[in-house]
């Protein structure tokens, strides 16, 4: 039999499985606490300066004239970072986003080639470590570098705990399990947010989100190799002994597996497919530029229309809980549009990226003052709600695209491109300085352009998974899809 039909025997989301992906899913909490770490760590508590003729450059005089407030402590008031010393919160959550862009480009290719259960293990216990360096780095030369390390770590071990979500059940849940893991990470944010309004001492609640690590890095070791990467690299009698784990788990014990040969030979652990694989091949190729531009749109447009949308006035924490909270009505939307057989992935990642593109142009046109029933405010957060019901979908969308041998590198180079798009969505307000609706124009045409462009890829929900790249290219796998086509519109 092959790979889905023994998911299908076995149980495509059966107790164990819901086990595994349950405490995957989890660990976006911790994963979400990291990333949002420099919102309140790095936040500047209110200060007055008795002389405001004391120079910067004299460091002893300056900040002996410095009062922060005590409500609560960050790298700002602990290392003095104001004035011409602001810039380094930035530089350090930059460093930071550089460091997830090195760790999706290494981490993929790492797991495509090692397996997912080793990588992931390094990944999460180095990003517990640089965690704590962090938390007590007596200086900010040390914060910051430990910064970029805990970026690196922090996103190629999210790369692969996500892959594996979807690799340990069968294919018609991957929409569900993706779902899940970024309605986690919103969930996430909001708990951060939670725990830094009770813990107001920067190096406590920095040790505090990080101690979950060691629980779920020490669980970490029940989890067994995804089973379509051990078939996918020639590992059968392995990947079926993962199967009847996973059988016994719910409750079909004995149940007999047999996997047809896959036709790849092992190598003992050096696998001949690479990153390369993806411009090689022409259809990987085309597919890669189209959906690494997709995903720097996403990424754009997201941190664009939060920047855009306008600071909430209030108390810090609600705000900080409220950019997760946001998110949360995207997610079922999300799973409503991509399993109906008249939308699916391509129709649903292109309708909310055009929805969110008109609703940045339409942002040009309104003012907070206006009388219409919805204000630019209220048009950006609709903008930003469906980008982010985009983002969830490509995710999903991007796993079924991709053969298993190269689904973490396809994902890794994908998730490259997101960070630039996130490095970059801090600067378009800067167009402001040419006309004030700049910004929100180069939003629009972005979203619109990654929509239309996102309809040339193909569908594949309900579509079999390519397991190698052989398996994509081959005319019975493109027969199979078209019988499946056929099966649907009847």
């Amino acid at each position: 039999m092959d790979l889905d039909v023994a998911f299908r025997s076995v149980g495509e989301f059966g107790c164990c499985q819901r086990w595994l992906t349950g405490f995957l899913i989890l660990l976006q909490i911790y994963i979400a606490c990291q990333s949002m770490l420099i919102v309140l760590v790095g936040a500047v508590p209110a200060y007055h300066i008795d002389s405001e003729d004391v120079k910067i450059d004299k460091d002893d005089d300056f900040t002996k004239h410095v009062r922060f407030d005590a409500n609560f402590t960050s790298i700002v008031s602990e290392w003095y970072l104001i004035k011409e010393e602001a810039y380094k919160v930035n530089l350090a959550s930059s460093l930071y986003f550089g460091g997830l862009l090195i760790g999706n480009v290494v981490f993929g290719p790492l797991s495509d080639k090692l397996g997912r259960r080793p990588v992931y293990l390094t990944g999460l216990f180095l990003d517990i470590v640089f965690s704590y360096v962090t938390a007590l780095a007596h200086n900010y030369e040390i914060f910051a570098m430990s910064r970029l390390f805990v970026g690196m770590m922090n996103g190629g071990m999210a790369l692969v705990s996500f892959v594996l979500t979807q690799e340990y059940v069968g294919k018609s849940y991957w929409a569900l399990t993706g779902s899940l893991t970024n309605l986690m990470f919103a969930v996430g944010i909001a708990v951060y947010a939670l725990l830094g309004y009770y813990i107001r001492n920067w190096r406590t609640l920095a040790i505090v989100v990080n101690s979950p690590g060691i629980v779920f890095f020490l669980l970490s070791f029940l989890l067994p190799e995804s089973p379509r990467w051990l078939y996918s690299q020639g590992y059968t009698s392995k990947a079926e002994d993962v199967l009847q784990y996973m059988a016994r788990g719910n409750g079909r014990e004995g149940l007999p597996i047999k996997l047809k040969d896959c036709g790849v030979k092992q190598s003992n652990g050096d696998s001949r497919h690479s990153v390369f694989d993806l411009v090689k091949y022409k259809l990987l190729l085309w597919r890669t530029l189209v959906l690494m531009y997709i995903w720097y749109v996403c990424s754009l447009v997201y941190y664009g229309l939060t920047l855009n949308a306008g600071d909430l006035k209030g108390n810090l924490y609600l705000n900080v809980a409220l950019s997760g909270l946001v998110e949360l009505p995207a997610f079922p939307l999300c799973l409503f549009f991509i399993e109906r057989k008249w939308c699916g992935r391509g129709r649903a990642t292109a309708g909310f990226l055009t929805f969110a593109g008109l609703a940045c142009l339409f942002t040009m046109f309104l003012t907070d003052n206006n009388r219409f029933i919805i204000n630019q405010t209220g048009l950006a957060l609709l903008g930003k709600l469906s980008v982010s019901a985009a983002f969830n979908v490509v995710y999903i969308y991007t796993s079924e695209l991709y053969p298993t041998v190269v689904r973490n590198a396809g994902l890794g180079v994908c998730a490259m491109a997101c960070r630039f798009g996130g490095i970059l969505a801090p600067f378009v307000p800067s167009m402001k300085s040419l006309n004030p609706s700049m910004p929100f124009l180069a939003f629009g045409i972005s979203g619109l352009s990654a929509g239309i462009l996102s309809l040339i890829l193909p569908e594949t929900l309900n579509k079999p998974i390519a397991e190698t790249i052989d398996d994509l290219q081959s005319p019975a796998y493109q027969q199979l899809n078209k019988a499946k086509q056929v099966e649907e519109e009847s």
